[in-house]
C-alpha cells in the first residue's frame, strides 16, 4: 500500500484556508457522482473521504495529509446541473486560486465509464492538463462487459489525446489500485 497514514487535514472553503505545501501534492477531480470519494477511500485503505448518493456534495477543496509528506486534494465535482451560478463561480475562484499558488505533482481525473464522454469532462481536461500530467481513471468498470470497456477505452483515447495514462478502476473489485499506486510512487518520488 502506498498510503501508510492519512488524515483529513483541511477543508478549504477559501484560499486563505489552504495549508502550507508539503513535499508533493496530487489532485483528484471529476464530475459529480463519478465515484471520487469511493476511489479515495480504496486508495486510503479506510473510509475517510465522504461518500454520498447526492451529487455535488463536495463544495470545497479537501486536503488529505498522506504519510506526513504529501497532500491528496479532493476537488469539488463539476457538471452538477443543480449547482447555482453563484456556487459554480465560487468553485472557480477557489480552483483558480489553487493553481496560482500551488504546483501539483499530478492530476487524476475520473471519468464515468458507464456514460458517453461529457462536454464538461472534455472542458475540464483541457483546463487541468495545463497544470500537470493528467491521468484518466475510468470508474465503475465492474458494471460493464469486457467489450463495453474496450469501446469506452477507444472512445476516451480518441477524445482525450493528451492524457498521460488511462486506468480502469473499480472501487468494488479494487481493479486499478496497483496501477494508481505505481503512478503515485513515480510522480511523488521526484519531490
Amino acid at each position: 500500500m502506498f498510503v501508510e497514514k492519512v488524515e483529513l487535514s483541511v477543508d478549504a472553503h477559501h484560499p486563505s484556508d489552504f495549508p502550507r505545501p508539503l513535499s508533493g501534492e496530487v489532485i483528484f477531480v471529476g464530475r459529480s457522482n463519478v465515484g471520487k470519494s469511493s476511489m479515495l477511500n480504496v486508495i486510503f485503505g479506510k473510509k475517510i473521504a465522504r461518500t454520498s448518493s447526492t451529487p455535488g456534495k463536495t463544495k470545497s477543496l479537501i486536503f488529505f495529509k498522506v504519510n506526513d509528506k504529501y497532500y491528496f486534494v479532493d476537488f469539488p465535482g463539476y457538471g452538477y446541473a443543480k449547482a447555482s451560478k453563484a456556487e459554480r463561480e465560487k468553485f472557480q475562484v477557489l480552483v483558480n486560486a489553487y493553481f496560482e499558488r500551488r504546483s501539483p505533482s499530478g492530476i487524476f481525473m475520473l471519468i464515468d465509464s458507464m456514460i458517453p464522454n461529457q462536454r464538461s469532462d472534455i472542458e475540464a481536461f483541457e483546463f487541468f492538463k495545463n497544470f500537470s500530467d493528467t491521468f484518466l481513471i475510468l470508474t465503475k468498470i465492474d458494471r460493464l462487459s469486457k467489450s463495453k470497456i474496450n469501446e469506452k477505452v477507444s472512445e476516451v483515447e480518441d477524445t482525450f489525446k493528451d492524457a498521460k495514462n488511462i486506468i480502469l478502476f473499480s472501487s468494488v473489485s479494487r481493479t486499478g489500485l496497483t496501477e494508481i499506486e505505481k503512478i503515485l510512487r513515480e510522480i511523488l518520488k521526484t519531490r
